[in-house]
């Protein structure tokens, strides 16, 4: 999903934070704030920057746990299970990003939510939080929890869910198992031309989803490297470089959205 296709917005509408225009957001068949002691069973992350700076990550939890009518045992579990048992006595203000982050997810754990919400929980991560997270993510799926992330990063989405809903410029595109959005964006082809501008018009015209990846590269969906390659042919346009890999979850959401020529 882009930046401005409505992840966010979606994500405060089912929890009550905005008002839908038409329809409805609903948690086990009722609005968030129709949820009674439920409420405490949603943990949700949609900002890592909300914390007071003189605040100790320890006090921060006890806050939340007062706020949310939980026991500050799990204060200690939280810590642990996010990787933040040590900073402990750590000002939030000291904070750096990525550990913002991850105290976003402690205080989201403490009522050990039966669901949770995420909104671009990778951000400000290293590659070595990123790699956590993702472990993260897949244990809370195992632990039979519902996660639902929000995320622009579709490589890395596709490293965790089991299924995916596209969204652009707030319209719901697809929805299903990422398995199955991969699969359907069929083989992808890498070619590289002197002439790319010309073959690219050429493959558009064949109804191909075509992408620029440099000067003389394009990306390639729709069509496979044999029909590429006669079409190429047939225009005399040479080709210095075409090969093929398998289909992946940003392919399928090129092809779904039809972003090509589109700011992001």
């Amino acid at each position: 999903m882009r930046s401005g296709a409505g992840k966010t917005t979606t994500l405060r509408m089912l929890l009550g934070l905005v008002r839908p225009t038409s329809g409805e957001a609903v948690i086990w068949g009722k609005p968030y704030p129709e949820l009674g002691k439920r409420r405490s069973r949603v943990g949700a992350v949609l900002e890592a920057s909300r914390f007071h700076p003189g605040r100790t990550v320890a006090s921060h939890l006890r806050i939340r746990c007062a706020a949310r009518g939980v026991g500050r045992s799990r204060i200690g579990a939280v810590l642990e299970e996010t990787g933040m048992s040590e900073l402990a006595g750590r000002r939030a203000g000291g904070l750096s990003l990525g550990e913002r982050q991850r105290l976003g997810l402690a205080g989201a754990l403490l009522g050990d939510p039966e669901v949770l919400i995420l909104d671009e929980p990778a951000n400000g991560l290293d590659p070595a939080g990123v790699l956590w997270l993702r472990g993260f993510l897949r244990r809370l799926g195992e632990q039979g929890r519902t996660v639902l992330v929000s995320s622009h990063i579709l490589a890395e989405v596709a490293q965790f869910a089991d299924r995916a809903v596209v969204m652009d410029r707030g319209r719901l595109v697809s929805a299903g198992p990422v398995t199955e959005l991969v699969n359907a964006a069929g083989q992808a082809v890498t070619v590289r031309s002197p002439r790319a501008d010309a073959l690219r018009a050429a493959l558009a015209g064949e109804g191909a989803t075509v992408r620029a990846s440099g000067p003389d590269r394009l990306d390639v969906t729709g069509l496979g490297t044999e029909e590429v390659a006669t079409l190429a042919a047939a225009l005399g346009i040479p080709i210095f470089e075409i090969s093929a890999e398998a289909g992946s979850l940003e392919q399928a959401f090129l092809r779904l959205t039809a972003t090509e020529g589109r700011p992001g």
